[in-house]
């Protein structure tokens, strides 16, 4: 069996923290425990585990499409809490032009140039190991080491805590679909590589990575024609860029009380501060979305539900917008018939002489699409119960952790430590990122990760220092 960190580390004192997921989160979370050991002199060895070696780039930024551009603007996505011209300032000096969306491979270089920064200023003491591994179990140790993660290749990682930063959970098809035609993830590495034969394409799903694969796909092959399916058939709003100032606070009235608020009482407040707002929609959006986990912990769990399934889709279409540049280009390839929405739910799907014939059910009628390929858009699985993911299904199973009430991810204590089967929360294993979707709902995106990043690094490391040999505790 192969040990990933070097024997006289294994062997030594100094505390190993492994993080599983190279993604955004996981390097985030890599970058916030070398800053913070860096500034208490604390020696720390990280070890950044990530399935396909795309350490710092994960699944979001890995592509290398130049139409496909961050969906924030350049202020919003700066990885350093409290500096909102961080991520600015670096495209600048990479001579990227400042049209305030940047590629999303641009925003990878920036993440991964990042965490060679955090690493260079902690060395000697602390030091980061990017391993390349697919982390299938985590096991408690008798002795040594806490932790024990068992790799797929058979090897192991020895780590006094884990930082579980798996991102979102994969899609699931709605239905059951032929094998050979059916792509479950396009982000996977060269998911689409085969799709792009110029046959018609039907996606699930009209959201963010829709319009993305639409873009490559149809880019690929001239003759790709794209067919979106989702039940609302809705398409993420267009953000209004370059964006006035705001006149005057567009946070609307949220009357805070103590204990419970009601779901229809925080609509119709919110609904109330966007009427009196006199700018646009888009800055009362923008203003409610840092307390939405705030908001979301009072609802009571059947409100929530009733958000989920009625009012969700309406809030992500507003809140995760799209630069205008990519909803053009969406306009564009809508108006040369190459992309078309179609409401309704995918019913069946069915193999036929070069391809599929899918079924699509829509207010008591029925619709039949013939397509090459069918690529699956619908955004992260809605219950994680059900996942297929190794390490989370052995976690689950082991008991070592428990679903939230909404099954939307882990059920996590104070700073994300995950509890168990009986609702105990670990002191050594704790997620960040969309794992914690149930508990705070607005965890996915950039500003939220990183602050989840930096409170976590400061709670860890502050508990190793007083765990230190001739520490005052």
């Amino acid at each position: 069996m192969t040990v990933y960190l070097a024997d006289d580390l294994e062997a030594g004192r100094e505390p190993v923290i492994a993080i599983v997921g190279g993604g955004a989160s996981g390097t985030l979370a890599a970058i916030y425990l070398l800053r913070e050991a860096a500034s208490r002199r604390m020696p720390l060895r990280v070890a950044l585990i990530d399935r396909h070696g795309r350490h710092g780039l994960g699944q979001a930024y890995s592509t290398t499409h130049p139409a496909h551009l961050l969906n924030s603007p350049a202020g919003a996505m700066s990885a350093l809490a409290g500096d909102p011209g961080h991520l600015a300032r670096w495209a600048a000096g990479a001579g990227l032009p400042d049209d305030g969306f940047l590629p999303r491979e641009a925003y990878g270089r920036y993440l991964a140039e990042f965490l060679t920064a955090a690493e260079r200023s902690a060395w000697p003491a602390a030091r980061v190991s990017r391993i390349t591994a697919a982390v299938v179990a985590i096991r408690r140790c008798s002795q040594g080491r806490a932790l024990r993660l068992h790799l797929a290749a058979d090897g192991r990682i020895d780590a006094d805590i884990v930082v579980l930063a798996t991102g979102n959970l994969p899609p699931v098809a709605p239905c059951p679909v032929p094998a050979g035609r059916y792509v479950a993830d396009p982000w996977e590495p060269g998911a689409l590589d085969a799709v792009a034969d110029g046959s018609p394409v039907v996606v699930l799903g009209t959201g963010l990575s829709m319009l993305d694969t639409a873009i490559a796909l149809t880019g690929a092959h001239p003759r790709t024609a794209v067919h979106a399916i989702s039940r609302h058939g809705l398409l993420p709003r267009e953000h209004r860029w370059p964006r006035p100032a705001m006149a005057m606070s567009a946070l609307p009235a949220i009357r805070r009380t103590e204990g419970t608020l009601r779901l229809t009482r925080l609509i119709r407040d919110v609904r109330a501060g966007a009427a009196a707002y006199p700018g646009d929609w888009q800055d009362v959006v923008d203003a409610l979305r840092p307390q939405i986990p705030g908001l979301w912990e009072q609802l009571p769990e059947a409100d929530q539900r009733l958000f989920l399934r009625h009012v969700a889709r309406y809030w992500e279409v507003h809140r995760h917008r799209v630069p205008p540049e990519t909803a053009g280009r969406a306009a564009a390839l809508t108006s040369a018939g190459r992309l078309s929405v179609h409401r309704g739910r995918l019913a069946a799907v069915s193999d036929q002489p070069g391809g599929l014939r899918v079924r699509i059910d829509h207010g008591g009628s029925s619709a039949e699409l013939a397509a090459g390929w069918l690529v699956n858009c619908t955004g992260p699985a809605s219950d994680i119960t059900a996942t297929a993911h190794p390490l989370l299904r052995q976690l689950l199973d082991a008991g070592l952790a428990r679903p939230d009430p909404l099954r939307l991810g882990l059920d996590t204590g104070p700073r994300g430590a995950v509890r168990d089967a009986l609702g105990r929360p670990a002191g050594d294993i704790f997620a960040l990122g969309p794992l914690l979707r149930g508990s705070r709902y607005e965890t996915t995106a950039i500003p939220e990760i990183r602050d989840q990043a930096a409170a976590l690094a400061r709670h860890l490391l502050a508990r190793q220092g007083d765990a230190r040999p001739g520490s005052a505790a």
